[in-house]
């Protein structure tokens, strides 16, 4: 049994507040190889990401990934640092300040957003804590992940309710899943796709790119294939586009088993020996930019598209701190605060 944690009382003069907790991935502290360690360890030893049994897994994470990927990752992520840290973190504290200044004009009560990451810093327990100084007694956790999966957002549940299981005075709490078909956030990524159109002329396809799970996961009942194909096919016809104009796929594959497909970077080579020649990629599925989206997607997929003789490739950003996304999280608070 966890220890509860014995908190000082809240000043009274304080007033309720609804906290909203919003909770990314994560992202190492810096890009040195100790850091990415420290980031990979947390994150692959979640059951929740990796589903090999214990004993196997841990010979294999310690025997062997974390003694030589940790400095190939963190070449990867130093090619994306910038002066003021990680591209993930930056985008998520201005995603928090934007809600703060959104939630503050519209919701007619207190309201305090915080964030954490699930893995690295600042963590969910710093989150959590953030909120109940604020005198937030009732909860609500909204994943950054727009299609639920249970390697990201069921994960984040569980270290939400661990964390609370050592909490004496428990807020009402009240968990967003999924908004893969929410029309605002169709809408807001069908704008970034208008807007890079006008800003370089439409191109022969449109991928539209997942991130990818292990396909036994997916046979096992996880639903986010099912979602990731929703989002894509409500944002093509949200554009109008035709069927032989877009496709969706799924990226960031690890290890040797099977993964779901059409994998993104075979899409692409394909397209390319094809005599595609101009190809334009969006990546519904994250919420900020990151080592996927500004490494994998925008620098080693598009090598892989211009190789095989394409001539034209740009990488779509994510929504990030855009006022359409600032839009949708706080439609999607308001539409979730009220059965609080």
């Amino acid at each position: 049994m966890l220890p509860y944690q014995n908190h000082p009382a809240i000043n009274s003069t304080m007033p309720d507040r609804l906290g909203v907790l919003l909770v990314n991935l994560g992202t190492p502290d810096s890009p040195t190889t100790e850091d990415v360690r420290r980031y990979l360890a947390e994150f692959l030893s979640d059951t929740r990401v990796v589903e090999t049994p214990r004993l196997l897994w841990w010979f294999i994470l310690n025997g062997i990934i974390l003694r030589t990927r940790p400095k190939r990752s963190a070449e990867a992520y130093a090619s994306v640092w910038t002066d003021e840290g990680s591209p993930l973190m930056q985008v998520s504290q201005l995603q928090v300040e934007a809600l703060q200044r959104q939630l503050d004009a519209v919701m007619g009560q207190p309201v305090k957003v915080a964030l954490a990451m699930r893995y690295g810093n600042p963590s969910i327990a710093t989150g959590l804590d953030q909120l109940r100084q604020a005198n937030a007694n009732r909860l609500l956790v909204l994943p950054l992940y727009p299609q639920y999966c249970a390697a990201t957002t069921a994960s984040i549940f569980d270290a939400v309710t661990t964390e609370l299981q050592r909490w004496r005075r428990i807020p009402e709490l009240r968990f967003i899943n999924r908004y893969q078909d929410h029309p605002a956030y169709i809408r807001a990524l069908a704008d970034s796709v208008r807007t890079t159109w006008e800003q370089r002329a439409q191109p022969e396809r449109l991928l539209i790119s997942f991130h990818g799970i292990p396909q036994d996961y997916a046979d096992a009942g996880d639903p986010y294939p099912g979602e990731c194909h929703t989002t894509a096919s409500l944002l093509a016809a949200e554009l109008g586009l035709a069927d032989d104009r877009w496709a969706m796929s799924f990226q960031s594959r690890m290890g040797r088993k099977e993964w779901i497909k059409p994998y993104t970077d075979k899409t692409l080579k394909a397209w390319g020996k094809e005599g595609v020649k101009s190809v334009q990629v969006i990546c519904p599925g994250f919420a900020a930019d990151c080592l996927e989206t500004l490494e994998e997607i925008a620098v080693e997929n598009r090598d892989y598209f211009l190789k095989a003789g394409g001539e034209s490739y740009h990488y779509i950003p994510a929504l990030n701190a855009s006022a359409d996304h600032m839009n949708l999280m706080a439609a999607l608070v308001q539409l979730h605060a009220w059965k609080l």
